[in-house]
């Protein structure tokens, strides 16, 4: 057993003095065989500590943990055991009782002692140029029009001077990622000259020698705005460290409590705004004693000014519509009207619509939003009223029936095959003129002051077209005007009270 350091330097001390190794025992209260060892100790020298372990609980169930961390080797590295996980086997699987401090030690010297050649090669310190932003994609949850919604935050962030911002997007897909971009540098008033990203996701497909193509609209972004990027080896995001602090950062402090916003430009506002804030919070870590805001404004000067002109991040795909007037667009359907059934349909792809064009003509047919997920289906009721007009026994199983009001809904159900066909082309052919909301709105207001007057099309699309125009009143909900004074005016009050009392 090891005694103390001061204990040490007295037996010596008293060693040197010239008393017996029997009188230093006595006097230090220690073993005459300890004052024989430190007094003849040649080499004083610190020495490293050793480990003196005679043994532990999980010895017995080494071999069985040690192939479980080999197997890892073969598994992803989000699907390997943890710690906890090791623990947890051990005390379910075997007769182990070991502490949880056990096990830990004993897998961190194993994995200390089994490094692989990536783990062991460490990593370098980047010193990156003023202007360089890093980019990375990062999944939240916020409030979006009432309901909860997985967003996509694109995250960047400028490693100079530290400054991080976001905006929210619903995909990870080439338009997202420029409009996000276009969002970021409108935002700080420049355009960077290096943009870094982690993988190909919405920019480009890697092959598997890991060399990189653009996609085509991705690499019109690139050439509009005169950019250079570059791209992280696979699984290395540590060449982007600070992008990806700057994710969990910013989810922690601008995501907790989820933010409510009626759309995403709103939400991609107030991110924005918070991130600034930030900046104004926090500082440089090159310079602890400066907000980051500020060293910002110096690292403006670095950046290239906006293009002149606003790029369009759009995709234009033509699709070959089916037999119901479908287009499919990644794994999605938007109705073109089933009067282009089983011909050519070309579609304009931006980040939140789709807009539906006829290549021969380039006549518009019809615009929705963007749908993201897989196998859902959008209509507009305008191009589906025309063939119902033609077909009005399908009205009852109809998919646009859900759009269509309560209240017009049930007056078309009550309705004869003759009055449903008449009613339905008037419906038709006034949204054709007006839209599909004035004209619900209009047949609202005729069926509210005159269920017997019916639809018709020479009374429909001019109240819809006011309607439209911001003239809300329908005319038949104006009152008669008061013709009493007058009549007291013309006549006398005593005729006036004669033809009143006829009149009763």
């Amino acid at each position: 057993m090891a005694i103390p350091m001061p204990m040490v330097q007295d037996i010596r001390r008293l060693d040197r003095q010239g008393l017996s190794r029997a009188e230093i025992a006595r006097l230090l209260h220690v073993d005459r065989g300890t004052v024989a060892k430190y007094a003849d100790m040649r080499d004083c020298s610190p020495r490293p500590k050793t480990d003196r372990r005679y043994g532990s609980k999980i010895d017995p169930y080494t071999h069985l943990v040690d192939s479980w961390l080999e197997a890892d080797r073969l598994m992803p590295r989000k699907q390997r055991h943890t710690i906890k996980r090791v623990h947890e086997r051990l005390l379910a699987e075997t007769d182990y009782d070991g502490e949880y401090s056990t096990t830990l030690r004993y897998v961190h010297r194993w994995r200390e002692a089994n490094r692989s050649g990536a783990d062991q090669q460490g990593f370098l310190r980047l010193d990156w140029r003023a202007g360089s932003m890093q980019v990375d994609f990062g999944l939240a949850r916020a409030v979006i029009a009432g309901g909860q919604t997985d967003v996509h935050c694109l995250v960047v962030s400028l490693p100079w001077s530290n400054m991080r911002l976001c905006v929210a997007l619903p995909g990870e897909n080439a338009e997202c990622l420029c409009h996000g971009l276009m969002l970021v540098f409108e935002h700080i008033g420049g355009v960077p000259p290096l943009v870094v990203m982690d993988n190909a996701t919405g920019a480009g497909h890697r092959n598997a020698k890991g060399e990189v193509t653009l996609t085509d609209v991705f690499a019109a972004f690139v050439a509009h705005h005169r950019l250079e990027v570059r791209f992280c080896n696979p699984y290395s995001g540590n060449e982007k460290g600070s992008v990806e602090n700057a994710v969990g950062f910013l989810r922690r402090n601008i995501m907790v409590p989820p933010l409510h916003a009626e759309s995403y430009e709103q939400l991609s506002r107030l991110m924005l705004e918070r991130c600034d804030e930030l900046a104004a919070e926090s500082y440089c870590p090159r310079l602890m004693d400066v907000p980051v805001t500020q060293v910002f404004a110096e690292e403006r000067a670095s950046l290239m000014p906006l293009p002149s002109t606003v790029f369009d991040p759009v995709r234009w795909q033509t699709r070959m519509a089916d037999k119901y007037g479908l287009v499919d667009i990644d794994s999605n359907q938007y109705l073109a009207g089933a009067c282009h059934a089983r011909s050519r349909v070309l579609a304009a792809i931006r980040w939140d619509t789709v807009t539906l064009t006829s290549p021969a003509a380039g006549e518009f047919l019809a615009e929705y939003p963007r749908l993201y997920g897989k196998s859902n289906s959008v209509e507009d009721p305008v191009l589906v009223l025309p063939q119902l007009a033609l077909k009005p026994r399908a009205w009852r199983e109809s998919t646009i029936r859900p759009d269509i009001p309560d209240d017009i809904r049930g007056w078309l159900d009550s309705m004869d095959d003759k009055t449903l066909r008449e009613s339905l082309k008037a419906i038709a052919y006034a949204c054709q003129a007006a839209g599909f909301e004035p004209v619900m709105q209009a047949c609202d207001e005729i069926l509210a002051h005159n269920r017997n007057m019916g639809l018709h099309a020479d009374t429909l699309t001019p109240i819809a077209l006011r309607m439209r125009d911001g003239d809300w009143q329908y005319p038949g909900a104006i009152d008669e005007p008061d013709l009493s004074d007058y009549d007291r005016f013309i006549t006398s009050s005593s005729h006036t009270d004669n033809n009143q009392e006829a009149e009763r």
